[in-house]
């Protein structure tokens, strides 16, 4: 079973998305592929996700028992930590910095 949250992300990007997952609440998108049609999915999405963001989450075979892929910009960052996917938050403050 996968899981994709696409956030302002334009219609046909929807609608596509709505063939092979179920959207459970707006912008929630659940159901079972294979890893084939998973990985075309999520191609779809980071061709299109433009000013929005996404998350998607599939099984896999490691200690959590799944892994987590991002696109689009977000305050939320899957960070590696000794084989364990953890979330790092980033302030406001550090989201706006300018790099040098």
């Amino acid at each position: 079973m996968i899981v994709i949250s696409a956030t302002a992300v334009p219609d046909h990007l929807r609608g596509a998305l709505t063939r092979w997952l179920l959207e459970v609440t707006p912008e929630l998108y659940i159901g079972t592929v294979s890893a084939r049609v998973r990985d075309e999915l999520w191609s779809s999405v980071t061709a299109c996700t433009a000013d929005g963001m996404a998350v998607l989450a599939y099984p896999s075979n490691n200690e959590q028992g799944f892994d987590i892929r991002t696109v689009g910009k977000r305050r939320r960052k899957p960070t590696d930590f000794d084989g364990l996917t953890l979330i790092a938050f980033q302030r406001h403050s550090q989201e706006n910095a300018k790099p040098l």
